[in-house]
């Protein structure tokens, strides 16, 4: 394991079919809350778990509480990209990154103008009506009263995999596709707890494994390389070239 950047810069340097695999650790210098931390979402005090007001079954039968919280703490209209973001979106413009596979649901690669990122977990942008479809974007369940409702007078759902549902199967399996045939996989920011999303770097079949995360995770010992310290840091300090 190294903390070398230039050894980092080198791997990127030498590949040409790089996939990040990413988690809420990323989006933290943009100013938004992870999960697991100490500060993190998970340990913040509510009158329910963080897990169940982020279940499926809590949105149907505590709509008002659900949108309380999403609100208030999935929905962040201040953030903007950091150095990460726009570091992996130069990469991919340079044509040596393929895939961004990120298991936020913020949009924040996209707005640093990352065109193929696959979202695990989906996105707080998109928010359907149950009723007619009609999609809304996160601004305006942001500053609706109460649960938002579609012009129609349906409820709005947002396009997020919820606690007790199913991951998108298209997207899981576009996502299997990019981390098979990538000559280098980057985990960053990310505890690596969460399944299935977890276990799907398993399936990367090359030699330059990089995992970049603030702190150590219980998967360190399967990566070629581990980073150590904040990942928008990191990135920044690598040139595209």
């Amino acid at each position: 394991m190294t903390t070398d950047i230039s050894v980092l810069q080198k791997l990127i340097d030498e590949s040409d079919n790089i996939v990040f695999f990413g988690g809420a650790g990323v989006s933290v210098e943009s100013g938004l809350a992870d999960f697991r931390s100490e500060d993190g979402i998970y340990n913040q005090k509510y009158d329910y778990p963080a897990e169940e007001m982020l279940s499926h079954h809590f949105f149907y039968t505590h709509t008002d509480y659900f949108y309380t919280f999403h609100k208030d703490k999935m929905i962040n209209l201040q953030a903007q990209p950091n150095a990460a973001h726009k570091k992996l979106a130069m990469l991919e413009k340079a044509g040596k990154l393929k895939a961004v596979i990120t298991q936020n649901i913020d949009g924040l690669h996209q707005m640093a103008g990352s065109k193929n990122v696959l979202e695990l977990h989906g996105t707080v942008n998109r928010n359907l009506c149950m009723r007619c479809k009609k999609c809304y974007d996160a601004a305006y369940v942001k500053n609706s009263d109460g649960i938002p409702l579609c012009s129609c007078g349906g409820i709005l759902k947002p396009d997020v995999v919820l606690y007790g549902e199913s991951l998108d199967e298209t997207v899981i399996a576009r996502a299997l596709y990019y981390i098979k045939h990538a000559d280098m996989l980057i985990v960053g920011g990310t505890s690596l707890t969460v399944y299935p999303a977890a276990g799907m770097i398993d399936n990367y079949q090359g030699e330059k494994l990089v995992l970049i995360n603030k702190t150590p995770t219980l998967r360190d010992h399967l990566a070629n390389y581990a980073f150590y310290g904040k990942i928008g840091e990191i990135f920044s300090q690598i040139t595209v070239r």
